[in-house]
């Protein structure tokens, strides 16, 4: 297996990205190989600073001369830097080169690069990205967190089965059960769009392709009451940075109590542990990235401000995401979806591509461009 990282996102520089991408060879976690994909020289000295060998024959490098800035808007990087590390990694996985790819660069672009290069898997209307959130069930997949800011109830519905195939495979657990994020736990509870996926999850749920147990609220997500929650990606995206922030707000202000007394601070000493243990489970790094389900190919997209630790644990579950063919379950399951009646209703899932395969091919391409530039980035109108 080989996996392809760019060496050129995030935003502590490579040698954190080369170091991670170390520590998961070092981890003893089967064989694989890495390519290093962004400016050659950059990686060289990269891998001098953090101790690794360039010769190493599970090391390879890709060179890329451009790099998408994290602010750059997905429609100039797609026109302008398609030999950009997320550009040319992206066309490998394409080529059959490597397996898998994994960014902490501009989301918004990697989301459009693999939409543009990678294509959906049959019968997907839309990607979603998936968030693994800590639970007292060990954790709860949320999605979409970024990739659709605007979706329709059918758009929901295949993210829970895209992401139920994706928990049970990755997750081990068989049949997980699956909630509708709302206002209430009453099907009637919720705006237009949540009733009426509250409907179409239900029906497929009696089927026995879905574990459905209704609409959860948000109190629910923390509580465990669902492994897999579906949501539109911007409520997503907004809960996610939501529960990013938790611990370090946890930890500062236990810090300024403990400061107020003698008794505080000795007080301090005795729930350290347990603090820590708690800032552990709330810490991103564990996961360390978020797959992009629903395309022909394994991209995990991890945060901006990622770790060693957290490239590390993005790349060992991208590896697992290859391992356990989640894409070919998906397949499947979409394929017998369309064969089982629901076909009349995934009129609606075609892609902008195909809307303007009447058009030119020049002015298709511009307009279609052109729609991505507006809901590439997580929280845009999508």
């Amino acid at each position: 297996m080989r996996i392809a990282v760019d060496v050129m996102g995030g935003d502590q520089g490579p040698e954190v990205i080369v170091e991670g991408v170390l520590e998961a060879l070092k981890s003893g976690s089967g064989n694989f190989e890495i390519c290093l994909v962004g400016n050659e020289k950059k990686i060289v000295e990269s891998l001098e600073l953090c101790q690794g060998d360039e010769k190493d024959p599970r090391i390879l490098i890709r060179h890329a001369p451009e790099v998408v800035d994290i602010h750059e808007s997905p429609l100039v990087a797609i026109r302008q830097k398609k030999e950009s590390s997320i550009g040319v990694g992206t066309r490998m996985q394409k080529k059959g080169e490597v397996d898998a790819f994994l960014s902490a660069g501009n989301t918004g672009a990697v989301v459009a690069f693999a939409q543009h290069i990678l294509e959906r898997l049959k019968g997907v209307g839309r990607p979603a990205i998936g968030a693994l959130l800590p639970a007292k069930n060990g954790g709860t997949l949320l999605l979409d967190v970024g990739a659709n800011a605007e979706c329709k109830p059918h758009n929901l519905l295949q993210f829970a089965i895209m992401g139920s195939i994706f928990y049970s495979h990755i997750y081990n657990k068989d049949n997980p059960t699956v909630g509708l994020l709302s206002i209430g736990e009453e099907a009637t509870k919720g705006n237009s769009l949540t009733i009426r996926s509250h409907e179409l999850i239900q029906n497929e749920s009696s089927s026995g392709i879905l574990n459905f147990i209704g609409n959860i609220e948000g109190q629910d997500i923390l509580e465990g009451e669902a492994d897999v929650v579906v949501c539109d990606g911007f409520v997503g995206n907004t809960i996610l940075k939501f529960a990013e922030s938790i611990s370090g707000f946890v930890a500062r202000s236990l810090k300024e109590l403990t400061q107020d007394s003698l008794q505080s601070k000795l007080g301090g000493i005795f729930w350290k542990s347990s603090l820590r243990e708690f800032l552990r489970r709330m810490n991103y790094e564990e996961v360390g990235g978020a797959p992009l389900l629903g395309l022909d190919g394994v991209t995990t997209i991890c945060h901006g401000r990622s770790t060693a630790k957290a490239i590390k644990n993005a790349i060992l579950a991208t590896k697992k995401f290859v391992d356990t063919r989640v894409n070919e379950h998906i397949q499947k399951q979409m394929i017998h979806f369309l064969k089982a009646g629901f076909k009349d209703q995934m009129i609606h899932l075609k892609a902008p591509w195909d809307r303007l395969k009447n058009l030119s091919e020049t002015e298709g391409r511009r307009r279609w461009l052109k729609g991505i530039q507006s809901r590439g980035k997580p929280g845009s109108k999508g």
